[in-house]
């Protein structure tokens, strides 16, 4: 987390700059974009934006946000994929780069920051299922989280999401119809795949408070995770 504020910090420095064009910029603020939005795709998780930068054109992948086409934004860093297929759009991009966020120039200049999303939400689904024997439910795993730390559970529920290749790894998105406080939705990764709908039993390891950076941080996330069923 760290990263995204030491960005937000370094984007308020530079809202003086708004009004140099792209060359100026660009020479000034290493390693920051500043980019024009084009094109927006929206998915339950994701918000797909096609942006332009000195005449190139690049797609890139954030926490589901509000865009606006024809305004322009700013983002540094990011992990690319190439040849990304997204299940949810049955579309192939070339090329993406998944980002915890982007910041607007006009929030920018009103001294003001669309901090970028420390996780990534899931809207609740209608499930409801019974826990095997031996396994919990997702809200005994965040009502007693710590009990769980480090150790290896089953929980039994449905896809919600399922998205593949993010960083080497694929990422599922669990529900049991449980919800402790709010806290619904279980984020796992794993090798395997999986189809949103499917009722599975992920095995895996949980792990507190996992920051990969890029705003991808978790209070609670099984890590390692397999489906047994």
């Amino acid at each position: 987390m760290r990263l995204i504020f030491t960005f937000i910090a370094v984007l308020m420095f530079m809202s003086q700059s708004i009004g140099q064009n792209d060359g100026q910029f660009n020479r000034n603020h290493t390693g920051i974009h500043k980019v024009l939005l084009l094109e927006v795709l929206q998915t339950n998780s994701y918000t797909y934006l096609l942006v332009e930068e000195n005449d190139s054109s690049q797609w890139l992948a954030v926490p589901k946000m509000v865009a606006e086409t024809g305004e322009t934004y700013y983002y540094q860093g990011g992990n690319e994929m190439r040849d990304f297929k997204s299940t949810t759009l049955n579309r192939t991009f070339e090329s993406v780069i998944f980002l915890g966020g982007v910041v607007k120039a006009k929030s920018m200049g009103n001294k003001k920051s669309d901090a970028p999303s420390s996780k990534v939400k899931s809207d609740k689904i209608e499930v409801s299922v019974s826990p095997v024997e031996g396994s919990i439910t997702i809200a005994e795993l965040f009502s007693d989280k710590e009990k769980y730390a480090g150790k290896r559970v089953q929980i039994k529920g449905k896809v919600a999401q399922f998205s593949s290749g993010i960083m080497g790894k694929n990422w599922i998105h669990l529900q049991d119809g449980t919800d402790f406080e709010g806290k619904f939705d279980l984020v796992a990764t794993t090798n395997m795949d999986a189809e949103v709908g499917d009722v599975v039993i992920l095995e895996g390891k949980i792990t507190l408070d996992k920051d990969f950076g890029y705003g991808y941080f978790y209070e609670v996330i099984m890590e390692e995770s397999k489906i047994v069923q």
